[in-house]
Order: structure tokens, then sequence, then C-alpha cells
């Protein structure tokens, strides 16, 4: 792929350590509902040079303990993957405790993360995910439970500010992590009501890194090159980031993001048309092969094509029809169709993914009425499917 030459960086993030593991550099793919599964995890790990830390889409303890099927697909690891790490759903201590001694025990990966950052309804409705902090107490029996039962894995989480400007959790939060003996927090600088639009407060990750000097503090939120991640490090004095929608459609991202935390000026990469219709071919086919039917694979790849294809010219009709194929033949018959010369487009570095806000925030009833009473949360909040 062709690249594009950039001023060398100011200054380099140390390697992060995360228990035994050193990541190097400190980047880590976001885990994303029906995104980072095997097939992209693989396109990011290959771009990087197998360099940074990727993590499984949100993985529910429930359904992990229970066996669904479909969970036990979603925890598969590639040969190659090193380390594994798992993200895991649960409100409920005793369950995420069993998950996680399910994990240390049957050496199902390297490395837990927890997730307490997820706004989408379904989930805080339930107490989980950006909602539970605010439930100080049960977060500290989650932790606790969790990094019990790792054993020598080390736990990590990944958390939002809180759920609107006047329920603020991070700091609280971050403390507990501290005190329980997790390895590394993450903050996505928004809060539950903001969802994903407006922009991310990264004075939030600078408060928080003077808050728990004691562990690493990575940063999430908005950023959308590598430029930006090396300036969240600079301006927050955070151990690393975390990269999520700014991959959509961009596997390659982790490309520019090792260049760019290991000072190269030249590996930028910027694609033409042509080689970003190869990766999307094998991205579908990666997806076929993981899923086992072609069309399946297809089908489930459907969503990532508007991603791929931004700011390129296609047309209206040309999408629409690269949107709904079912066939490997089908879709490398229509990317075959476009002017494949076409270089990388101007301003498609920018935004991409959701970016909707201010959002009504569901709770269960009478959540905010006590930060502390965690009372009526308990199995039957699990939710029963992982993947978001």
């Amino acid at each position: 792929m062709s690249t594009l030459t950039t001023p060398a960086p100011d200054r380099t993030a140390a390697p992060l350590r995360i228990g035994p593991h050193t990541v190097a550099p400190p980047v880590v793919l976001a885990p994303m509902a029906g995104i980072t599964n095997a097939p992209f995890r693989t396109l990011c790990r290959e771009f990087s040079g197998g360099k940074g830390l990727f993590v499984s889409e949100m993985i529910t303890t429930r359904a992990l303990v229970e066996r669904n099927e479909k969970t036990m697909q979603l925890i598969h690891f590639d040969a190659t993957e090193t380390p594994r790490s798992i993200q895991l759903y649960g409100v409920d201590p005793v369950t995420v405790g069993k998950a996680v001694r399910m994990i240390a025990e049957e050496d199902l990966a390297d490395h837990i993360d927890l997730n307490f950052g997820c706004p989408v309804p379904k989930v805080t409705r339930k107490g989980g995910g950006s909602a539970l902090p605010y439930k100080r107490n049960l977060l500290r029996a989650i932790v606790r439970e969790a990094v019990s039962g790792a054993g020598d894995l080390p736990v990590t989480m990944k958390m939002r500010k809180g759920i609107d400007d006047d329920h603020l959790t991070y700091l609280d939060a971050g403390r507990i992590a501290v005190e329980e003996g997790v390895s590394a927090v993450a903050l996505h600088g928004r809060t539950t009501a903001q969802h994903y639009g407006g922009t991310a407060d990264w004075e939030a990750v600078a408060r928080l890194k003077e808050h728990v000097p004691e562990i690493p503090v990575l940063g999430n939120g908005d950023i959308w090159s590598a430029e930006d991640a090396l300036r969240m490090v600079r301006e927050t004095g955070c151990d690393g980031v975390v990269v999520g929608r700014g991959c959509l459609g961009r596997p390659w991202l982790f490309a520019d993001l090792v260049a760019a935390f290991e000072g190269r000026t030249d590996a930028f990469v910027r694609p033409t048309l042509r080689e970003v219709a190869d990766v999307m071919v094998r991205h579908a086919t990666l997806l076929g092969e993981w899923i086992g039917d072609e069309a399946r694979g297809v089908v489930d790849f459907r969503k990532h094509v508007a991603w791929y294809l931004k700011g390129f010219a296609v047309g209206s009709e040309m999408r629409k029809r690269l949107a709904v194929t079912s066939s490997l033949e089908a879709l490398r018959a229509g990317l075959d169709e476009l002017d494949l010369d076409q270089p990388w487009p101007a301003g498609a570095d920018g935004p991409r993914g959701r970016t909707s806000g201010n959002n009504r925030v569901v709770l269960p009833d009478g959540w905010l009425k006590d930060p502390y009473d965690c009372a009526g949360v308990g199995e039957d909040a699990e939710l029963d499917t992982s993947g978001g």
C-alpha cells in the first residue's frame, strides 16, 4: 500500500505493561459488538505486524458460564493471537467470578477486560455497562471477584466518565480499580448520555491519570488518526490509547499507529481504492471461513461496506448494490466495476461510525437514588447473549 511522509512525532510512549504482558507500542483495539471478531482482529493484527493488543467483542458472563454456542465461537482465538484478550460483561459478582475462573482454569485467554463502558439501552437498563460504576459497592464486588478468580491473569477495566454530567463516576471507579488489584484502566471521555455524540473529554483522561498514578491509564475517544493518538498521549499523560470507531473500514490504521509511536515518518498507509477493495474481499473471505459459510460471511460483511468506501467516488446505486451482495464473486465483480485507481480521498481519515448523542439513559427503576445500595441486582439481570 502507498504511504505518506509525515513529520516525526515529538514524543513516543513507553511500552505498556499489563500484568506479565508488554504491549508495544501501547495501542489497543477497543472491543466493538459485531466488529472485533476473530477475522477483524486478524486484519488489524496483520497491519500492525503483530504489535498491540486486540480485544474480543463483549462476552456475557452468564452466556459463557452456560457455554452458549455463539459465545463459545466468539472466544475462539487464532493460533497467532497473543496475548488472547477477552472482554467480559456482567452485573452479578457471583456469575462474573464463575466466568473468570472458567477462563483461567480452562486456559481460554491470557487477559480479561471488564466492560463498564457500554452505553446501549439493553445493557444499561439491566444496570450493566456504563451504568454499573454508579453503584460503587457493586462495582467493587465485581472487580474483587474477577481479580480473585483470575489467578495469574491480569484484569483490566474499561469505563466512561459516568452516567451524565451530574453523575460522574470515573474517579471513584479508578480508585476502586487500584484498591482491588486491577492492572490498568481505560477511560472513554464521554458519559452514557453522550453515547457517541459531541467531543470526547480528554481532560478527564488527564484527571484520571493524576488520580490513579499507581496503574496505567489508557485514553479512548475521538482517535481518528495516528496523529490523534500521539496528541492524546502528549496532552493527557496517559499510558496508551484504545482505538474503536477510527478503525472501522480502516484496519490499516494500526499500521499508522505503530509507525507513529515508533517515530517512523514514511509508513503511513494511504491505499488506493484497488488496495481497499482487496482488503474488503479478504475481510469477507475471513468472515466466511470463520462462520463456516461463504454467504453468511458476506452478509455479515455488509455493514463494513460504507466504512471501507467512505470518501471514494462510488455512486449511490453501486453502494446499495455492494451492500446487498451475498457471495464473494458478486462482491468482487461489483468492486471491479469501480475506478480502482482512485487515490485515498482527502478527509477520509475523519470520524466514522456512530455519532449520535444526547440520548436518554435507560436505567433500572430507582437506580440513581443511592450510589451504594445495589439491592435488586443479581443473576437475573445478566444478559444471556454475547456480542452486544
